[in-house]
């Protein structure tokens, strides 16, 4: 496995892959990697010939009262957690390789990316695109792929992607959760043990939304009104925002159908998680 810190190296060995043929998959990473990011790489593993994986806390989607410092930064624990999965590379620069001195050039999506945490993190989806963008420019992917409880990331991205014609496919893997429904999340560690059975209110709400859901409602007011009853029961939990959106544009929904986006973001503790659930197809 290859640990690379230049754009120029990363070039270089993906101009090798590329000239023997072979197909690239991009899995984009702040690191304190987990199992929902194995998850990725073994996506990427199956539909690809060569992986890529990058390492990079990237400051420009942290807001100026954000975790940014106290991200946890786990580099050798994620390249042990790598190796086994049969990563061919890992791209892990510093902040001056990817912002020089100067840089002056960023990517907004208008509007998609002032909606969920847009709304509530001003500039977050600014620095992700931005930073996705010079990794597609960098790698030069066949596929890259994100997880689901990113969805309101994804929307963001397919826009820039579609907007920029960049020649990448994006594939969005599956939640992984703990088995008693946490969704996996780096942030997690943060979190005490009374703060960790607190947030599990976040899945049990978004399952109370889906089997109303299932169970013939199709108005948002009512579903979110049942995962808000569930939420209520732990009132050291502080929701951020719970939203019926369309998956595509993030817009708010007045009804839900199947493919619709319920997503939450809450504070547990002095932590903030995020979760969320595309709703299945309906028998009726």
């Amino acid at each position: 496995m290859l640990i690379l810190n230049t754009i120029a190296a990363v070039r270089a060995a993906v101009s090798e892959v590329r000239a023997g043929g072979g197909s690239i998959g991009l899995v984009p990473t702040l690191g304190a990697l987990h199992a929902g990011h194995l998850s990725l790489v073994r996506a990427a593993k199956a539909g690809n010939d060569a992986v890529v994986v990058s390492i990079f806390v990237n400051p420009t989607q942290f807001g100026p009262n954000e975790d940014f410092s106290r991200y946890p930064r786990t580099f050798e624990a994620d390249c042990a957690l790598l190796e086994p999965e049969g990563v061919d590379l890992v791209f892990a620069p510093a902040v001056e390789e990817i912002y020089p001195e100067g840089a002056a050039t960023f990517v907004s999506v208008t509007g998609i990316e002032d909606r969920l945490d847009g709304k509530s993190r001003p500039g977050h989806f600014r620095g992700v695109a931005t930073v996705v963008a010079k990794l597609f420019h960098i790698v030069a992917p066949d596929r890259a792929y994100f997880g689901q409880k990113d969805a309101a990331q994804v929307a963001v991205l397919r826009r820039m992607v579609r907007d920029l014609d960049i020649p990448v496919e994006l594939a969005v893997c599956p939640i992984v959760r703990e088995a008693d429904g946490l969704a996996l999340s780096s942030r997690n560690r943060y979190l005490s043990d009374e703060d960790r059975q607190r947030a599990l209110v976040l899945s049990r709400a978004l399952r109370r939304a889906e089997e109303l859901y299932l169970a013939g409602t199709v108005s948002s007011n009512s579903l979110l009104d049942g995962a808000r009853g569930v939420l209520a029961s732990e009132p050291e939990v502080r929701i951020d925002y719970l939203a019926a959106v369309d998956p595509l544009t993030l817009e708010d929904l007045a009804e839900v159908g199947s493919g619709s986006l319920i997503a939450v973001a809450a504070w547990v503790g002095t932590t903030r998680l995020i979760d969320d659930v595309v709703l299945p197809p309906r028998l009726f």
